[in-house]
């Protein structure tokens, strides 16, 4: 496992290396990002994105997508797989956000974890996209797959244990930006399977790099 120092140096490296890192989801509302990031479950933000638009135009409004029909949702978010249970707990969400909620995201893990569809990866990047709090950490596949071979977790692929391990060791004030450039720099240069280390700014604090 890294250092806190050789960390906090991938930390810094990384940030600069993509400054503009953010969620490459495209959202206006609070809700909005919600939705979208339960219909990018195992579908990539691309497509998504290709989706999104008519689907918040014929739904405009938390109220309409809780008054709608599933079946009409799951016309507009087909092509996103699975989409049968996204339609079904996309307007769910809304009836509860409306009639616990008051038509507001709420803030805090254990009332966003409560919301239908949504698990800890979706809170964590509510709660660093949308309320900017420190120590929100979205542990997705490429976060996993990073880390791991970075040497910044301790050898576990399990999302709950990696996102408290990275609690502990990175600036929180820095984890929600940090978990984007995880994102960029795997699929620029850190690949699933043909990692382009020759390109990597932090090849040389990389544990599968070095060998130790």
């Amino acid at each position: 496992m890294r250092t806190q120092q050789q960390i906090n140096e991938i930390v810094r490296l990384l940030l600069e290396e993509y400054p503009l890192a953010d969620c490459t989801l495209d959202w206006r509302k609070d809700y909005e990002l919600l939705f979208s990031v339960r219909l990018a479950a195992q579908c990539t933000d691309e497509r998504v994105n290709r989706i999104t638009p008519a689907l918040f135009e014929r739904f405009p409004t938390l109220e309409a997508f809780a008054e709608a029909e599933v079946s009409e949702v799951e016309e507009y978010v087909r092509s996103c797989g699975f989409f049968r249970a996204k339609a079904r707990d996309i307007v769910e969400c809304a009836k509860v956000l409306l009639e616990k909620h008051g038509g507001e995201v709420p803030c805090t893990m254990e009332e966003l974890t409560a919301l239908p569809g949504v698990g800890r990866k979706t809170a964590n990047l509510i709660l660093g996209d949308v309320f900017r709090i420190p120590g929100s950490t979205v542990v997705d596949t490429h976060c996993i797959r990073l880390t791991n071979r970075m040497g910044i977790i301790d050898g576990t692929n399990d999302p709950v244990k990696i996102e408290m391990q990275l609690r502990k060791v990175l600036p929180p004030e820095h984890s929600s930006d940090f978990c984007h450039c995880l994102v960029l720099h795997g699929r620029a240069v850190c690949d699933a399977r043909k990692p382009l280390c020759e390109k990597c700014c932090v090849r040389h604090l990389c544990k599968t790099f070095s060998g130790d």
